[in-house]
């Protein structure tokens, strides 16, 4: 499998081939607002780097750690702290996971199971990572006859190995708690989750919190490397997606995210995923 150098040709790889594709980064591209698509990201830290904000949930980046970002998770990297960046990025289409499970053991979990103090982060240890690096490896050094087998079978051990990873956790991450900025800004971003259904403006987090609205922005985009605004419009995407491949119908979604009108819920949508919202219901409930 060839070796690519971004992850936005990664991405487009892996739903062009219906199956997976991985990316060696080492330098930033270009930085991307908080945004979500319709493949699974499995992000791998090398060099480490600053923090990732994944749906309300803001993660320190340490070297070994490895993120599971489905398909519905709004996300963002804020810039980091040093030049060298280097990291792992493998882009998987959803259907290709379902594909490669079996009755007994579903490789998908990883993405979709989640309990109520899931964490997006796995914090891999020493063997874990050279693990990791051995398939990633393998599957990049595949060419030749049977190749396609090879990075098949690869992929499959690679990832019985995470979800082997994250069911030995699970005991242990009830009791962990996500790093974040502050107490402040872990509250503003519980508060605009729970009410993500209604219009909230800067002025009403103010009055919630007992704090400016100078302040409560200047903390929130401190913390988090995005503004409240933006952060908001990408959370309500990630959940009007779900909803909408659920089956439920467009003006329901429209009302149940949270946006003020349907003009300004297709304008967003459209920009955030490519296409309007019912053609992404079509596609979804063929």
């Amino acid at each position: 499998m060839k070796e690519l150098n971004s992850c936005k040709e990664a991405m487009a790889r892996s739903m062009e081939t219906k199956s997976f594709a991985v990316a060696h980064l080492y330098k930033d591209e270009k930085a991307m607002e908080m945004h979500i698509h319709d493949c699974y990201e499995v992000y791998f830290s090398i060099s480490g780097g600053k923090q990732f904000l994944i749906d309300n949930k803001v993660y320190d980046i340490k070297p070994g750690d490895l993120f599971l970002i489905n398909q519905y998770d709004s996300h963002y990297l804020t810039q980091i702290d040093k030049e060298l960046h280097e990291r792992i990025v493998i882009m998987i289409d959803p259907e290709y996971m379902q594909e490669i499970s079996s009755k007994d053991t579903n490789l998908d979990a990883c993405f979709q199971c989640r309990e109520e103090k899931f964490s997006h982060k796995l914090s891999l240890s020493q063997e874990q990572q050279s693990r990791f690096l051995y398939f990633v490896n393998k599957i990049l050094s595949s060419n030749g006859y049977g190749h396609d087998l090879l990075e098949k079978s690869t992929f499959t051990e690679l990832f019985v190995m995470i979800n082997g990873i994250i069911q030995d956790k699970q005991c242990d991450r009830q009791s962990e708690k996500p790093a974040t900025y502050n107490d402040q800004v872990d509250a503003i971003l519980s508060y605009l989750n729970n009410n993500i259904q209604y219009p909230i403006s800067i002025g009403d987090l103010a009055k919630q919190f007992y704090i400016s609205e100078s302040y409560i922005c200047r903390i929130f985009k401190s913390a988090t490397g995005t503004t409240i605004n933006k952060y908001m419009t990408a959370r309500r995407i990630s959940i009007a997606k779900s909803l909408l491949a659920e089956g439920i119908g467009v003006s329901e979604v429209c009302d149940r995210c949270g946006f003020s009108d349907y003009s300004n819920f297709l304008k967003a949508f459209t920009k955030s995923v490519g296409i309007s919202p019912k053609k992404y219901s079509q596609n979804c409930n063929r």
